[in-house]
């Protein structure tokens, strides 16, 4: 155990530890897969991840703060095994800086007793080159993933008795947050160090066509530290010829969820990923994109109008949802409501009036603000008579799939949310896309939809510390965002 004095000290500790298990482990795999030896007790007891520590015994009332995180609330020791934390590093120490800073907290790091599995520390080039290996043999002397070590105990308020009784200082230990980062990677084809803090979701290949015309082209004036990054290793700097069709051409076909990320020197840029069709593939992704503590994401995608008044092409701002995609039942009741986020909300809404432009008459006229159903079944129409009271008493106005997930899930997972959707149809009118319809909708609304995201990012960057809700806390928190 060493006692550094200072943040910065307390995250440089943790990088070398890291480091060093990480570098032992990936030496030892190496020796093993070339005919050596496996790993002995001394030295596989080395193959841990680092743990941070925050001791708080006050002599005195605990401050009363008016920021939603970095509260320690009982008297003791917190503790959470650390992953990547040269990736982390201003996050933990701006997290570990406001409890030394007005808690008088003490730090410590230790090696602690959680394995790091061989997996997570190799990358694609790396892990070829033990492809021969068979798997089993490998899992008899390195420590290798456990599902039992991976879980969301801390995000859904299940109770942890560690045997320190130490309390959980983050929503993600080391084990989770390397089970999702591979995940990430996988299922988007981009390295998830390059996933932004702002990110948007849609639902169409069109809408990152529209982006990667706008990235493009905020690369190329940017400055030589920015990029676009994209599925397969694909990247985009400032000195390419043709970067639209560079980024475009990517073999983004091959993935799941291919996610697009203009990347600043600051790490403060914007990333798209396309989740499909479905709460599904919105739940996969946002379980894992949650590791990172991004400060928003938000939906903009295509949903069906309910209500005669609105015309294809308008707008719907979600201030309610109403789950009937089943997605989460288990991990969020359906009598738990999902708060609209009042920062998020106003961004869209100005936004949206900046895109429109008319003042509020023409903003009136092409958003309205209300209740978005979300179902699992693509084919829900199909039960339209059964679902008609529901809808009209829930006073819903539009419909999609996602949008609900999305939501539930930022407020399962303490991000911040928010859902702007097109509509491309209205199915209890009559009111389908035909092709020549779909095609002169999709003309003229995408790239204005898409804008009124980017805009609002811009909104919410100016006024990010109070974007972290007090509402998306509960009683008993860990004191990391």
């Amino acid at each position: 155990m060493e006692q550094p004095t200072t943040p910065a000290e307390a995250v440089a500790l943790l990088e070398r530890l890291h480091a060093r298990a990480a570098d032992e482990l990936i030496a030892a795999v190496r020796r093993f897969a070339e005919g050596g030896a496996p790993p002995s007790r001394e030295e596989r007891a080395r193959f841990r991840y680092p743990e941070l520590r925050v001791t708080y015994l006050p002599d005195g009332p605990a401050p009363k703060l008016p920021r939603a995180y970095g509260q320690l609330i009982w008297p003791g020791e917190y503790a959470v095994t650390v992953t990547q934390p040269a990736y982390f590093r201003d996050y933990l120490i701006e997290q570990v800086g406001l409890l030394v800073k007005d808690y008088g907290a003490e730090l410590s790091v230790r090696l602690s007793d959680t394995e790091i599995p061989y997996s997570f520390v190799l990358d694609a080039a790396g892990a070829a080159a033990f492809e021969n290996v068979p798997a089993e043999e490998l899992a008899r002397h390195f420590p290798n993933p456990r599902l039992t070590h991976v879980g969301d105990a801390v995000v859904d308020g299940l109770r942890i008795d560690r045997l320190d009784h130490a309390r959980p200082l983050a929503l993600f230990d080391a084990p989770r947050t390397d089970y999702s980062l591979k995940r990430i990677q996988h299922y988007t084809g981009a390295p998830w160090s390059d996933v932004q803090p702002w990110i948007l979701f849609t639902n169409y290949q069109r809408y990152v066509d529209e982006f990667v015309r706008w990235a493009a082209a905020e690369v190329k004036d940017g400055g030589k530290d920015w990029t676009l990054s994209c599925p397969g290793g694909v990247r985009v700097a400032a000195g390419d010829p043709d970067g639209e069709r560079k980024a475009l051409d990517a073999p983004w076909r091959k993935y799941q969820m291919p996610a697009y990320h203009l990347t600043t020197p600051d790490r403060d840029g914007v990333t798209l990923v396309n989740i499909g069709v479905g709460p599904s593939n919105a739940k996969t992704i946002t379980d894992h994109l949650a590791v990172l503590r991004p400060h928003c994401w938000m939906m903009i995608g295509h949903c069906g109008g309910l209500r005669h008044t609105q015309r294809i092409g308008d707008y719907v701002l979600a201030h309610a949802y109403l789950r009937r995609d089943k997605v989460l039942d288990d991990r969020v009741p359906l009598e738990v409501p999902i708060p609209a986020i009042a920062e998020v909300q106003v961004a869209l809404q100005q936004a949206a009036a900046g895109v429109f432009g008319g003042g509020k008459d023409e903003l009136r006229r092409r958003l309205r603000t209300g209740t978005v159903v979300s179902y699992a079944d693509r084919n829900w129409e199909l039960n339209y008579n059964q679902e008609r009271t529901l809808l009209s008493q829930s006073r819903a106005i539009a419909v999609d799939m996602e949008s609900a997930c999305v939501a539930t899930q930022g407020f399962r997972m303490r991000v911040p949310y928010g859902v702007l959707l097109c509509i491309s149809d209205k199915p209890a009118h009559g009111e389908i896309k035909l092709p020549g319809v779909a095609d002169r909708f999709y003309d003229s609304a995408i790239g204005a939809h898409l804008r009124i995201g980017l805009e609002a990012v811009e909104l919410l960057k100016q006024n990010r510390d109070q974007l972290h809700s007090r509402k998306l806390r509960a009683f008993d928190e860990p004191p990391f965002r």
